[in-house]
């Protein structure tokens, strides 16, 4: 999973991919504990997939927080110019 394809998510497809990877991690945790998983580093992948996907979600949220910072500094900008007038 590439963070580039993750990027072009909805907020809500993110979580649910990371509701699907939690399975999957569950499932191969249970697998590697009974000793049917054939390839452990699986494990490692999907762990990493989860924190890929986290860093995602927190990237939207800061370009948002960011976004409102600059509406609110470009319309206070635009009341002073105004008041200057």
């Amino acid at each position: 999973m590439f963070a580039k394809n993750l990027r072009k998510k909805t907020p809500k497809e993110l979580l649910k991919i990371i509701d699907e990877l939690k399975a999957e991690l569950f499932l191969l945790r249970f697998k590697n504990s009974t000793g049917q998983l054939d390839h452990p580093h699986k494990i490692n992948l999907v762990k990493k997939d989860i924190a890929r996907t986290f860093t995602v979600i927190n990237e939207k949220e800061e370009m948002k927080i960011k976004k409102n910072k600059n509406n609110k500094i470009e319309k206070k900008l635009q009341k002073e110019l105004k008041e200057d007038k």
